[in-house]
Protein backbone atom coordinates (compact mmCIF):
# COMPACT_ATOMS: atom_id res chain seq x y z
CA UNK A 1 0.00 0.00 0.00
CA UNK A 2 1.42 3.43 -0.65
CA UNK A 3 2.50 5.23 2.81
CA UNK A 4 0.98 8.23 2.78
CA UNK A 5 0.97 9.91 6.49
CA UNK A 6 -0.38 12.92 7.68
CA UNK A 7 2.53 13.38 10.63
CA UNK A 8 1.83 16.33 13.41
CA UNK A 9 4.95 16.33 15.75
CA UNK A 10 3.70 17.22 19.40
CA UNK A 11 6.97 16.84 21.12
CA UNK A 12 10.32 15.42 20.89
CA UNK A 13 8.89 12.23 22.60
CA UNK A 14 5.06 12.40 21.25
CA UNK A 15 3.74 12.77 17.85
CA UNK A 16 -0.15 12.48 16.29
CA UNK A 17 -0.71 10.52 13.07
CA UNK A 18 -3.97 11.27 10.85
CA UNK A 19 -3.02 8.78 8.49
CA UNK A 20 -4.18 8.57 5.05
CA UNK A 21 -4.18 4.60 4.97
CA UNK A 22 -7.45 3.52 6.52
CA UNK A 23 -6.98 0.47 9.33
CA UNK A 24 -8.42 -1.20 12.15
CA UNK A 25 -5.94 -3.05 14.08
CA UNK A 26 -7.96 -5.67 15.88
CA UNK A 27 -11.79 -6.03 15.32
CA UNK A 28 -13.47 -8.42 12.94
CA UNK A 29 -14.78 -8.58 9.69
CA UNK A 30 -18.12 -6.37 9.34
CA UNK A 31 -21.17 -8.26 7.43
CA UNK A 32 -21.11 -7.09 3.87
CA UNK A 33 -22.99 -4.32 3.17
CA UNK A 34 -24.20 -3.88 6.86
CA UNK A 35 -22.90 0.04 6.90
CA UNK A 36 -23.97 1.57 3.76
CA UNK A 37 -22.70 4.99 4.70
CA UNK A 38 -19.29 4.00 4.31
CA UNK A 39 -17.14 5.10 1.40
CA UNK A 40 -13.92 4.45 0.38
CA UNK A 41 -12.08 7.68 -1.17
CA UNK A 42 -9.57 6.91 -3.65
CA UNK A 43 -7.01 7.93 -6.09
CA UNK A 44 -5.64 6.35 -8.78
CA UNK A 45 -8.01 3.26 -7.63
CA UNK A 46 -5.40 3.30 -4.43
CA UNK A 47 -7.26 3.78 -1.28
CA UNK A 48 -6.76 6.95 0.44
CA UNK A 49 -9.22 7.96 3.20
CA UNK A 50 -12.58 6.81 4.78
CA UNK A 51 -15.29 9.14 3.89
CA UNK A 52 -19.66 9.31 5.43
CA UNK A 53 -22.17 9.80 3.06
CA UNK A 54 -24.59 12.04 4.26
CA UNK A 55 -26.67 13.17 1.39
CA UNK A 56 -27.23 11.35 -1.48
CA UNK A 57 -24.45 14.18 -2.76
CA UNK A 58 -21.49 15.16 -0.19
CA UNK A 59 -19.28 12.95 1.75
CA UNK A 60 -18.38 14.06 5.17
CA UNK A 61 -14.73 12.86 5.59
CA UNK A 62 -11.32 14.56 7.65
CA UNK A 63 -9.58 17.66 6.06
CA UNK A 64 -6.58 16.20 6.05
CA UNK A 65 -7.64 13.53 3.55
CA UNK A 66 -7.67 16.49 0.70
CA UNK A 67 -5.23 15.02 -2.23
CA UNK A 68 -4.37 17.67 -4.93
CA UNK A 69 -5.06 14.58 -7.22
CA UNK A 70 -8.51 14.08 -8.31
CA UNK A 71 -11.04 12.32 -5.68
CA UNK A 72 -12.89 9.07 -6.35
CA UNK A 73 -15.39 8.17 -3.78
CA UNK A 74 -16.46 4.50 -3.74
CA UNK A 75 -19.83 3.18 -2.46
CA UNK A 76 -21.41 0.31 -1.78
CA UNK A 77 -18.18 -1.44 -1.57
CA UNK A 78 -17.20 -4.30 1.01
CA UNK A 79 -13.69 -5.81 -0.71
CA UNK A 80 -12.58 -2.89 -2.41
CA UNK A 81 -9.95 -4.97 -4.17
CA UNK A 82 -12.98 -6.06 -6.37
CA UNK A 83 -14.90 -4.69 -8.86
CA UNK A 84 -18.08 -5.27 -7.05
CA UNK A 85 -21.79 -5.16 -8.47
CA UNK A 86 -22.63 -3.31 -5.96
CA UNK A 87 -20.14 -0.09 -6.19
CA UNK A 88 -20.72 2.88 -7.33
CA UNK A 89 -18.04 4.94 -8.23
CA UNK A 90 -18.27 8.97 -8.53
CA UNK A 91 -15.64 11.16 -8.61
CA UNK A 92 -15.87 14.43 -6.37
CA UNK A 93 -16.57 18.14 -7.70
CA UNK A 94 -15.78 20.54 -5.07
CA UNK A 95 -13.96 20.60 -1.91
CA UNK A 96 -15.35 21.96 1.18
CA UNK A 97 -12.41 21.69 3.52
CA UNK A 98 -13.19 23.58 7.44
CA UNK A 99 -12.22 27.33 6.38
CA UNK A 100 -10.59 27.24 9.86
CA UNK A 101 -8.60 23.96 9.05
CA UNK A 102 -5.00 25.25 9.09
CA UNK A 103 -3.45 22.04 8.19
CA UNK A 104 -3.20 20.24 11.19
CA UNK A 105 -5.53 18.69 13.62
CA UNK A 106 -7.94 21.00 14.70
CA UNK A 107 -11.17 21.75 12.63
CA UNK A 108 -10.07 18.93 11.00
CA UNK A 109 -13.06 17.91 8.98
CA UNK A 110 -14.11 18.36 4.86
CA UNK A 111 -17.01 17.97 2.78
CA UNK A 112 -16.96 16.57 -0.36
CA UNK A 113 -19.69 17.76 -3.39
CA UNK A 114 -19.78 14.79 -5.97
CA UNK A 115 -20.39 15.28 -9.14
CA UNK A 116 -23.37 13.25 -9.65
CA UNK A 117 -26.20 11.95 -6.88
CA UNK A 118 -24.97 8.36 -5.64
CA UNK A 119 -27.84 5.77 -6.09
CA UNK A 120 -29.51 5.01 -3.52
CA UNK A 121 -30.41 1.68 -2.71
CA UNK A 122 -29.90 -2.07 -0.59
CA UNK A 123 -26.59 -1.42 -0.15
CA UNK A 124 -25.62 2.69 -0.84
CA UNK A 125 -27.58 4.96 2.26
CA UNK A 126 -26.65 8.14 3.43
CA UNK A 127 -26.51 8.09 7.91
CA UNK A 128 -28.37 11.18 8.81
CA UNK A 129 -26.95 14.39 10.87
CA UNK A 130 -26.73 14.32 14.75
CA UNK A 131 -29.94 16.47 15.61
CA UNK A 132 -28.38 18.21 18.13
CA UNK A 133 -25.39 18.32 20.89
CA UNK A 134 -26.91 15.12 23.14
CA UNK A 135 -24.04 14.77 25.37
CA UNK A 136 -22.91 10.73 25.44
CA UNK A 137 -21.69 9.37 28.66
CA UNK A 138 -18.33 8.16 28.83
CA UNK A 139 -17.91 3.87 28.69
CA UNK A 140 -20.49 4.75 26.56
CA UNK A 141 -19.51 1.21 23.75
CA UNK A 142 -19.18 3.02 20.41
CA UNK A 143 -18.07 1.76 16.84
CA UNK A 144 -16.14 2.36 14.15
CA UNK A 145 -15.19 1.41 10.61
CA UNK A 146 -12.03 1.09 8.14
CA UNK A 147 -10.27 -0.80 5.47
CA UNK A 148 -6.74 -1.62 5.51
CA UNK A 149 -3.86 -3.26 7.94
CA UNK A 150 -5.13 -5.40 10.78
CA UNK A 151 -3.24 -7.18 13.23
CA UNK A 152 0.08 -7.36 15.27
CA UNK A 153 1.69 -7.43 11.78
CA UNK A 154 -0.33 -4.96 10.09
CA UNK A 155 -0.95 -7.01 7.48
CA UNK A 156 -3.44 -5.27 4.73
CA UNK A 157 -7.56 -6.19 5.25
CA UNK A 158 -9.44 -4.97 1.68
CA UNK A 159 -12.82 -6.07 3.43
CA UNK A 160 -14.28 -3.74 5.53
CA UNK A 161 -13.63 -4.22 9.41
CA UNK A 162 -14.85 -2.92 12.20
CA UNK A 163 -14.43 -2.12 16.32
CA UNK A 164 -15.62 -1.21 19.55
CA UNK A 165 -14.06 1.55 21.32
CA UNK A 166 -15.50 3.40 24.81
CA UNK A 167 -15.79 7.39 25.32
CA UNK A 168 -13.63 8.47 27.25
CA UNK A 169 -13.91 11.62 29.73
CA UNK A 170 -12.68 14.70 27.88
CA UNK A 171 -10.54 15.64 30.69
CA UNK A 172 -8.58 12.13 30.74
CA UNK A 173 -8.27 13.54 27.23
CA UNK A 174 -6.57 16.48 27.86
CA UNK A 175 -4.22 15.21 30.31
CA UNK A 176 -2.81 12.91 27.64
CA UNK A 177 -2.95 15.01 25.19
CA UNK A 178 -2.68 18.42 26.80
CA UNK A 179 -2.92 21.63 24.32
CA UNK A 180 -4.09 19.18 21.35
CA UNK A 181 -6.54 18.09 22.49
CA UNK A 182 -9.58 20.85 21.67
CA UNK A 183 -12.77 19.58 23.94
CA UNK A 184 -15.10 21.65 22.06
CA UNK A 185 -14.13 20.47 18.79
CA UNK A 186 -13.31 16.80 19.31
CA UNK A 187 -13.87 13.86 21.48
CA UNK A 188 -11.69 10.56 22.09
CA UNK A 189 -12.13 6.94 22.98
CA UNK A 190 -10.65 4.11 25.23
CA UNK A 191 -9.57 0.64 23.62
CA UNK A 192 -8.04 -2.67 25.04
CA UNK A 193 -5.32 -4.25 22.07
CA UNK A 194 -7.57 -7.25 22.06
CA UNK A 195 -10.57 -5.20 21.08
CA UNK A 196 -8.45 -3.34 18.85
CA UNK A 197 -9.91 0.16 17.04
CA UNK A 198 -8.55 2.91 14.50
CA UNK A 199 -4.67 3.27 13.38
CA UNK A 200 -2.49 5.15 11.57
CA UNK A 201 -5.74 5.36 9.02
CA UNK A 202 -9.13 4.86 9.18
CA UNK A 203 -9.33 8.51 8.38
CA UNK A 204 -12.29 10.44 7.35
CA UNK A 205 -14.30 7.33 9.01
CA UNK A 206 -16.91 7.71 10.99
CA UNK A 207 -17.63 6.74 14.78
CA UNK A 208 -20.78 5.60 16.05
CA UNK A 209 -22.77 5.67 19.06
CA UNK A 210 -26.11 4.51 19.54
CA UNK A 211 -26.46 4.01 16.01
CA UNK A 212 -25.82 8.08 15.11
CA UNK A 213 -23.30 9.93 13.67
CA UNK A 214 -21.11 11.32 16.57
CA UNK A 215 -17.48 11.72 15.41
CA UNK A 216 -14.78 11.67 12.19
CA UNK A 217 -11.57 9.36 13.03
CA UNK A 218 -8.73 12.17 13.53
CA UNK A 219 -5.38 11.25 15.10
CA UNK A 220 -3.78 8.78 16.89
CA UNK A 221 -0.50 8.28 18.28
CA UNK A 222 1.46 7.96 15.64
CA UNK A 223 3.51 4.30 15.13
CA UNK A 224 1.86 3.56 18.37
CA UNK A 225 -1.79 3.66 17.41
CA UNK A 226 -2.75 0.71 19.74
CA UNK A 227 -1.08 2.01 22.54
CA UNK A 228 -4.14 2.26 25.43
CA UNK A 229 -2.68 4.89 27.34
CA UNK A 230 -2.86 7.05 24.43
CA UNK A 231 -6.83 7.56 23.47
CA UNK A 232 -7.95 7.99 19.79
CA UNK A 233 -9.31 11.19 19.09
CA UNK A 234 -12.10 12.41 16.45
CA UNK A 235 -14.01 15.78 15.48
CA UNK A 236 -17.18 16.26 17.13
CA UNK A 237 -19.53 16.49 14.33
CA UNK A 238 -22.07 18.14 16.41
CA UNK A 239 -19.67 21.39 17.00
CA UNK A 240 -20.26 21.64 13.33
CA UNK A 241 -23.54 21.44 12.16
CA UNK A 242 -24.13 24.37 11.54
CA UNK A 243 -21.30 24.74 8.72
CA UNK A 244 -21.81 21.34 7.45
CA UNK A 245 -25.63 22.49 6.49
CA UNK A 246 -24.58 26.00 5.37
CA UNK A 247 -22.74 23.62 2.79
CA UNK A 248 -25.31 21.38 1.92
CA UNK A 249 -27.77 24.08 1.33
CA UNK A 250 -25.06 25.85 -1.43
CA UNK A 251 -23.57 28.57 0.79
CA UNK A 252 -20.21 27.56 1.69
CA UNK A 253 -17.06 28.46 -0.16
CA UNK A 254 -15.52 25.31 -2.15
CA UNK A 255 -11.62 25.00 -2.93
Amino acid sequence: MMHAYCIIFVSQLLSISGAMESSIVGGRVAKPHSRRYMASLQVRGHHTCGGILIREDFILTAAHCRQDEQLTVVLGAHDITKKEKSQQRIEVKQHYPHPKYKGQYDNDLMLLKLKKNARLDKYVKPIGLPKKDKKILANITCEVAGWGLTGDNRVVSDVLREATEKMQFSFECKYIWGEYFKSEHMICTAFTKKKGGVCQGDSGGPLICNTKLYGITAFTREEDCNNPKYPHVFTKVHAFLPWIKEVMQGLGDAE
